[in-house]
């Protein structure tokens, strides 16, 4: 039966495609997806702790990934909000910070179990922050935001939907064609069995990292995947109806490829930029606060850029008026900026929020995969002797 996008597709085709996907151009492609990835992982294994790249990058993912589904809050809300006590994120913000949670879940699941059906649940359910299910209500449809016209109407009956996931987990795990193509065409399936009411997309994009890790293409979840999808927002969606109406596989592949590459690159680019600021950091506070250098302060001063006291009394580095006394040490040194927002007091890491949220060029000297020579960036404040009474 024709396609018709007033219909639920319940004749969606099983995979694999019928037709050859590994052709020389994406087996080509395949290749320079795998080399980017392994320049990523290189980068992310020479830090000293992978998490001050991990945490951050998921709150990045987490909103990029919810602004492709129209749910919009800014990267500097949720690095304020990651670790509020009094629960004051707007809507939009805690969509996006349960999106972090989800990824977190679904990276950690993957220690016990490979990624399949029920990993897309209970992905769904943290996304959504309800006790979900598989679709089984009929009259889902996905519809032009502008014209409300009718564009794809996903398969229907949790029976016809249940089997179409089967098809899918097994496929994911076939050895029968090339990980990454593998990977690639498991994602347009996936959009297109859309087995939930809502969060297809988050979770399909969460599945992509996963998979990625599981294949162990990605040591770890730090590809920012949906800055690049939401860049090419239009492209993204017009590739994906074109496998549905006219069977455009190579079209979808090599787009996919062109987003790891990219998206590996800025992570790459990141990662590196993330090590030079550490080095800086350091370097900084040996003239500043040197009794405040330990691996576990560093690792506080990293995990976001907004730090509390209470992530030092949390992470055992200080009990709360020393935590206090430290993080005042070092706004005195210019490192942090301390700010109150209502009866929170947050000290910013400033050249660490810049960092993330622009392209780090302006604030760091970088060329290709060398660190710049060991410099300091921060404008002193006061003699070294006053600032390091810690």
């Amino acid at each position: 039966m024709p396609w018709n996008p007033n219909e639920p597709y319940n004749d969606l085709p099983d995979l694999p495609p019928k037709v050859e996907v590994e052709t020389k151009a994406i087996l080509k492609a395949s290749i320079e997806a795998r080399d980017a990835l392994a320049h990523l992982n290189e980068a992310v294994q020479r830090l000293p702790n992978p998490d001050v790249l991990i945490a951050p990058i998921s709150l990045q993912e987490a909103r990029d990934s919810s602004e492709i589904e129209n749910i919009v809050t800014t990267d500097d809300a949720l690095f304020r909000l990651v670790d509020d006590q009094d629960n004051r994120a707007d809507p939009s913000s805690k969509e996006a910070l349960r999106y972090r949670a989800a990824l977190y879940q679904g990276y950690s699941g993957l220690k016990s179990r490979p990624v399949g059906t029920n990993t897309a649940i209970e992905i769904c359910r943290t996304l959504k922050g309800v006790d979900l299910d598989i679709r089984a209500v009929p009259g889902t449809t996905l519809r032009n935001q502008s014209t409300r016209e009718v564009i794809y109407t996903p398969p229907n009956g949790q029976d016809v939907i249940r089997s179409k996931l089967a098809n899918w987990e097994h496929f994911v795990h076939d050895d029968g064609l090339d990980a990454l193509v593998r990977i690639a065409i498991q994602h347009y399936q996936f959009e297109a069995i859309h087995p939930f009411n809502d969060g297809n997309g988050r979770t399909g994009r969460i599945l992509n990292i996963l998979l990625l890790v599981e294949q162990q293409l990605l040591s770890y979840p730090v590809l920012y995947l949906s800055r690049h999808i939401l860049r090419t927002k239009n492209e993204y969606y017009n590739l994906i109806r074109g496998v549905t109406e006219r069977g455009s596989w190579h079209e979808w592949i090599e787009y996919f490829f062109d987003i790891l590459v990219t998206s590996a690159a800025e992570s790459e680019t990141k990662a590196n930029l993330v090590q030079i600021l550490m080095i800086h950091t350091e370097a900084h506070m040996k003239l500043y606060a040197p009794k405040l250098i330990s691996a576990e302060f560093s690792s506080v001063l990293f995990a976001q850029p907004y730090c509390r006291i209470s992530d030092l009394t949390a992470k055992g580095v200080a009990k709360r008026q020393t935590a206090s006394n430290y993080l005042q040490i070092l706004s005195r040194a210019g490192i942090l900026k301390e700010i109150k927002i209502g009866r929170d007091k947050l000290f910013v890491h400033s050249k660490f929020l810049e960092l993330l949220t622009t392209d780090g060029r302006q604030i760091l000297e970088y060329s290709g995969n060398a660190l710049a020579p060991a410099k300091l960036m921060f404008p002193p404040s006061e003699s070294p002797p006053t600032a390091q009474t810690a």
